[in-house]
């Protein structure tokens, strides 16, 4: 099993930078919504680059990058605290959000729908608009981690969720679309 990784944050008040180790929260998140561990350092890494305090330009918050609407509802689902950029909350509200579209989008769509939005995902797969060229940057990047063993593989029993490999190559991401808009076989 690999350590989990912790994560430098801004310095301190004493100007000793701060290292945050969110194992025990991914690991209570994997178990809590069976999504493998790896997943969620993947997407730790990718969506945050492990800083907790992160905003992006369009509002999304913490190491998991939700959106505030997301955040509320997850928040309130699970009854998780108040401060999105609180590490065991985000973890847990992002890791649900991730399963929720693992499950309504399968292995080839979730992490798109997790980027991008279920709607933007949905124009995708129904009627073929491409997905922002940040969407497929960031799928490959996650599908790059996991295949090269840069995020912690950490074997978890009798998940749920596939293993993580498996999924990358059967993905119609990248397909190339037919003339109905659809993947061409």
């Amino acid at each position: 099993m690999s350590a989990a990784p912790a994560f430098p944050q801004a310095s301190s008040e004493r100007g000793q930078p701060e290292t945050v180790d969110i194992g025990s929260y991914v690991a209570e998140a994997a178990q809590r919504f069976g999504i493998p561990e790896q997943w969620i350092y993947a997407v730790v890494r990718a969506e945050s680059a492990g800083r907790i305090s992160a905003v992006s330009p369009t509002g999304a918050i913490g190491l998991m990058q939700l959106m505030p609407g997301t955040w509320s509802r997850q928040r309130t689902l699970f009854g998780l605290g108040t401060d999105p950029f609180d590490p065991r909350d985000n973890i847990l509200a992002g890791t649900s959000y991730l399963r929720e579209m693992y499950d309504n989008y399968g292995p080839s769509g979730f992490l798109a729908a997790y980027n991008a939005g279920p709607g933007r995902y949905e124009q995708w797969r129904d009627r073929g608009r491409p997905l922002p060229a940040e969407t497929r940057a960031y799928v490959t990047s996650i599908a790059t981690m996991l295949q090269s063993g840069s995020a912690p593989t950490v074997v978890i029993g009798a998940s749920p969720v596939q293993r993580a490999r498996a999924f990358w190559a059967r993905s119609e991401l990248f397909a190339a679309r037919g003339d109905a808009g659809r993947p061409a076989s």
